[in-house]
């Protein structure tokens, strides 16, 4: 009986160790701030990655469609701004889920396009094989909201 106490304990204490290292993990700028036009799409299935004739198309001006969804996924829970920045066009967005704290990375890149811009997107999870489609979820959720903004 006296084992199994001692087990649990351990097991909690890791468990606890977990989830905090997952609170505190810092996020690399240098290894997750990327252009969607140039990475190599993982292995996995937790990501989404939209470019070339697949990145969004809007009829508006890049630098105007950069602060709209800036103000966006800065409005999006537990997002915020992790590299790049409007003026440039390249911004990297770090989002928690809500329990576990799970980062979530999406790269954006805006680029001029025939009168309007284009939104070239890679969103993936940092952890697992799988997001169970939250990055495709938060993803369709801004484009949705950036579309409505627009007409």
């Amino acid at each position: 009986m006296r084992f199994l106490k001692i087990f649990l304990g351990v097991v909690l204490v890791l468990f606890i160790a977990g989830v905090i290292g997952l609170r505190v993990a810092p996020s690399n700028p240098a290894k997750w701030h990327v252009d969607p036009r140039r990475v190599t799409a993982p292995r996995t299935d937790n990501f989404v990655l939209l470019r070339g004739e697949e990145a969004a198309r809007f009829d508006m001006p890049p630098g105007d469609l950069a602060a709209r969804l800036d103000a966006i996924a800065r409005d999006w829970p537990r997002t915020k701004l992790l590299a790049g920045s409007v003026a440039e066009g390249w911004m990297t967005y770090v989002t928690r889920s809500r329990w576990m704290a799970f980062p979530d990375y999406t790269s954006v890149v805006i680029t001029p396009d025939e009168g309007g811009a284009r939104l070239a997107v890679f969103a993936r999870a940092r952890y697992g094989k799988s997001d169970l489609g939250v990055n495709a979820e938060r993803l369709d959720a801004w484009l949705a909201a950036l579309r409505a903004e627009v007409q």
